[in-house]
């Protein structure tokens, strides 16, 4: 691998040093990474398919990325470990690809470091996606005593949401297999989307690294709702995991978020 490669296990790790750069990363292929991707000025890039999900969600942003010229493709999440860039390198296969992309050589079965090596040939893109700037919001249910923080993007948890309900439009997988980040704070209940499981079922590996550090978490099946949308999550989610604790306070598979969220009350 040569300067302009470049693996981040999140797309919310790029800085300055990916402009110009193609960039494999191990997150999902949704609008909010494509607009960070877009935004920070990589040149190509390839993401995870995360199981593609409601309403192909997955590679939503995959698609957008064709609009502004960037070539971008996702890897096929049971062929490779959402939220690891090296996986996605050294095992993934392109399940998906635009037209940019596809216009350059890059082509559905290939694998990610023959598409990566393709990539270098892709123009660097002369316009940008517009940033998501109204990622986070607050729900309140009538029934709760405590409002519901949707994010879509869990590297947006901080500090306020400590003690809190937090529903994430992100992928349940550890980033980088570490579980020191697993979420940002103590959340008393955080919910993420099941991103189809996966190789290994990492998409949902984030739930015993939080059960450990004493938060509720639960994930929502991929094709109910879409990934990287916590709105959604929220209005169509139905419960696919859940960890010991969340199990305690009533959540079970195949039952949806809402009606989970309205029974706590």
């Amino acid at each position: 691998m040569g300067k302009l490669e470049l693996l981040l296990d999140s797309i919310t790790d790029a800085r300055e040093n990916v402009l110009g750069r193609i960039v494999i990363c191990g997150s999902h292929g949704g609008l909010y990474p494509a607009a960070i991707a877009s935004t920070t000025g990589v040149r190509a890039a390839v993401f995870n398919d995360a199981g593609m999900g409601f309403e192909n969600a997955g590679v939503g942003g995959v698609i957008a990325l064709d609009r502004v010229g960037m070539a971008a493709a996702a890897v096929d999440c049971a062929s490779c470990h959402i939220g690891s860039a090296k996986d996605a390198y050294e095992n993934g296969v392109i399940s998906f690809a635009n037209e940019t992309a596809v216009g350059i050589g890059v082509e559905i079965g290939q694998t990610a470091n023959a598409a990566m090596d393709i990539m270098k040939t892709a123009p660097q893109p002369i316009q940008n996606l517009d940033p998501i700037v109204e990622a986070r919001q607050v729900f309140r249910m009538p029934a709760l005593k405590q409002d519901i923080q949707l994010l879509d993007s869990a590297s947006l948890v901080g500090v306020e949401d400590i003690g809190k309900i937090v529903v994430t439009g992100s992928h349940g997988g550890l980033i980088g297999g570490n579980p020191d980040r697993a979420l940002k704070a103590k959340a008393r209940i955080a919910v993420f989307n099941d991103a189809g499981f996966g190789k290994d079922d990492i998409g949902v590996s984030r739930l015993p690294a939080l059960e450990l550090k004493g938060v509720a978490a639960v994930t929502i099946d991929c094709m109910t709702a879409r990934i990287g949308d916590a709105a959604s999550a929220l209005e169509t989610g139905i419960i696919s995991a859940a960890n010991p604790l969340a199990e305690l306070f009533g959540a079970k598979t195949g039952r949806a978020l809402k009606d989970w969220f309205t029974a706590l009350a």
